[in-house]
């Protein structure tokens, strides 16, 4: 997130990154082992530590935030009762899960916050994450697991897809950096034929695929007792549910 922000012209002397080990970020954001004596007045706070150091974050940083103080967590599995309970001062208190691809400026930011948040702080912070990529701000706090399974873990999902696929094809004959290349190349350029396409993915794919083809053929393996929905949907729930075992300390 900070590397994409950077890249887009936010000023590295208004940062400082709070980082025990004290090993550089990047050139110009300062970067600190211990907390400060007091914040400037407008910080935006971002929580990015491990969800189990909650509690030792909150003991040295709570002090220092006030009401005005705008805190952003991306920890996942801690809903806002919980960041409320250990950072009670700020009035705007937003969860945010950021994937991967943030870093490109092509990633998914999931959003929540309550009704304490008001709507120019929503805006404001909506703004700070534009540079990311996609921002969703999600109605129902119920869903962020459910949200963190599919965008948050699904870049790993679609690497492991994509290095199948490209296993899959050197199973058949071609060379495996061959088919590593070529893999990697057919789902970029499907994402993106996806992304600026005018119908739905599925709707895509039968366009491929013509009645008796090659595409039609594989495509009935992948639909047969719908096995890829099942197993993506296996994925997905087994991801969620994670997610809400560490919201209860599991």
């Amino acid at each position: 997130m900070l590397t994409r922000w950077l890249a887009c012209g936010l000023d590295p002397a208004r940062v400082t990154v709070l980082r025990p080990s004290g090993k550089p970020v990047a050139h110009g954001v300062t970067v600190v082992t211990a907390y400060p004596a007091a914040l400037p007045a407008g910080t935006t706070v971002l929580l990015g530590m491990k969800p189990y150091q909650i509690a030792d974050v909150a003991a040295g940083l709570a002090p220092l935030l006030t009401a005005e103080t705008r805190l952003v967590s991306i920890l996942a599995g801690t809903p806002i009762a919980d960041l409320r309970r250990h950072f009670p001062a700020p009035r705007d208190v937003v969860c945010a899960m950021p994937n991967l691809p943030v870093g490109l400026g092509e990633g998914v930011v999931a959003l929540y916050t309550d009704a304490a948040t008001d709507a120019a702080a929503k805006a404001d912070i909506a703004a700070l994450i534009a540079p990311l990529g996609l921002a969703e701000w999600m109605g129902d706090e119920a869903l962020f697991n459910q949200v963190t399974a599919l965008s948050g873990c699904g870049p790993a999902f679609l690497f492991r897809f994509i290095d199948a696929l490209s296993r899959a094809g050197e199973a058949l004959g071609i060379p495996a950096d061959q088919a590593a290349r070529m893999a990697l190349a057919t789902v970029q350029g499907s994402a993106n034929m996806a992304a600026r396409a005018s119908v739905s993915p599925a709707t895509l794919a039968d366009q491929v695929a013509s009645p008796g083809g090659m595409t039609r053929q594989g495509l009935n393996v992948l639909d047969a007792d719908n096995r890829l929905l099942d197993l993506l949907t296996d994925t997905l729930v087994a991801a969620r549910d994670r997610g809400a075992a560490m919201a209860r300390g599991e």
